[in-house]
């Protein structure tokens, strides 16, 4: 099989601001962009409202753009207070909740009410047993072997109506769907995925068919879908959040289960998620979210041109030998866009690291405005921010 290239402009991903005031948030009509007397030239487009936004942001606030922060499903609001004043791009609710659907969103509306612009709002929700919000007003998700069952046109249908109730409660965007294949015959040999049944299923063409499915669901109901763990761990034998060494020794740039990650950008999803695995024959020496050569692949190869954010670099195992802030530093330094993590106490130390390394080095500091223009453009692409 040839090598798998994608192409697929304008796909960028927005994660919003906490407590920031820059173009404005939907429904808005003026911010300091607007008030430039420049005028534009006759023969380019005017500029977008996120890079309008983007121009107005001092370098803290491009760095809380690259932030997203777990906070309790429980209590998201209370959890906010841990933050430290930290402008974070985006808020994980992490855990689970037994609240119904009315309540969760009322502590997202007060969420959305603090926020000068608009929050990107983000959950577990794949279904069996990860599935964050589980009161009433949200229905059971089945697993993504079940799903993997159903026919691509009423899997795409089902997923856009409980994403439909994600949205009627705020939830902006889900972590999923899973595009990692798992071999017939090692899902038990396969802690993160194939043991508890987050895969579609064994073959990467019919895993890709699942996963375009429910991108489109997802989408169609106005919440960011989020493929994920690229390149995969699908073939690793160790759980990333829990033990060190969780290694796939087999993919390689023109590898067949690359196949859903590609058909993930071809349906147009709004960001993929890089994992903490390390895969030797892409890049020895670092783990995916630290890789150069990884992240490369995802861009140029598959054409990926939306937001890339990182597996949890806060509590994972697969990472304890890394400094917390190295781990913000480096991922972003690779090709990573939003630095997520599941407690909000590392938001400040993460903050510092980002800041202090683009204070002090140009190129990264580019890299960094590179980053929060693509998560202010998600926010445009899905009306949440307007100018």
């Amino acid at each position: 099989m040839g090598p798998l290239v994608r192409t697929r402009d304008g796909l960028l991903v927005a994660v919003a601001l906490l407590g920031l005031s820059a173009c404005g948030s939907a429904g808005t009509t003026s911010g300091p962009a607007a008030s430039s007397s420049a005028e534009p030239s006759s023969s380019a487009p005017p500029p977008t409202c996120a890079e309008q936004t983007l121009a107005g942001l001092p370098l803290d606030r491009q760095v809380g753009q690259l932030l997203m922060v777990g906070v309790p499903a429980g209590d998201p609001v209370g959890g906010t207070a841990e933050l430290g004043g930290v402008p974070v791009g985006g808020l994980f609710l992490q855990g689970r909740s037994s609240a119904d659907a009315a309540t969760v969103g009322a502590a997202v509306a007060q969420l959305q009410e603090a926020a000068a612009l608009p929050l990107q709002i983000a959950v577990d929700q794949e279904g069996g047993l990860v599935q964050t919000l589980q009161g009433p007003g949200f229905d059971r998700v089945p697993s993504a072997v079940e799903q993997g069952r159903l026919d691509p046109a009423a899997l795409r249908s089902a997923t856009e109506g409980w994403a439909g109730q994600l949205r009627a409660a705020g939830i902006t965007m889900d972590l999923g769907p899973v595009a990692d294949t798992v071999p017939a015959g090692t899902e038990s040999q396969n802690p993160p995925i194939g043991a508890v049944d987050r895969q579609f299923g064994s073959d990467p063409q019919a895993v890709a068919a699942s996963v375009t499915a429910v991108v489109g669901g997802l989408q169609d109901a106005g919440v960011v879908a989020t493929a994920k763990h690229f390149p995969g761990l699908g073939r690793v034998q160790v759980n990333t959040d829990t033990d060190l060494g969780a290694t796939d020794p087999e993919t390689t740039p023109d590898d067949p289960f690359l196949a859903p990650f590609a058909a993930a950008v071809d349906a147009g999803a709004g960001a993929v998620m890089v994992s903490s695995a390390t895969y030797p024959q892409l890049d020895p020496a670092a783990p995916a979210l630290f890789s150069p050569a990884v992240l490369d692949l995802l861009r140029g190869q598959l054409g990926f041109d939306g937001v890339v954010i990182s597996d949890d670099v806060g509590n994972a195992a697969a990472l304890a030998e890394t400094p917390l802030a190295q781990r913000g530093v480096d991922s972003v330094a690779a090709g990573v866009d939003v630095v997520l993590t599941v407690s909000p106490a590392d938001a400040a130390p993460l903050a510092q690291a980002l800041t202090d390394r683009a204070t002090a080095d140009e190129a990264f500091a580019g890299r960094v405005t590179e980053a929060a223009g693509r998560v202010l453009a998600l926010k445009e692409r899905f009306g949440l921010l307007a100018c």
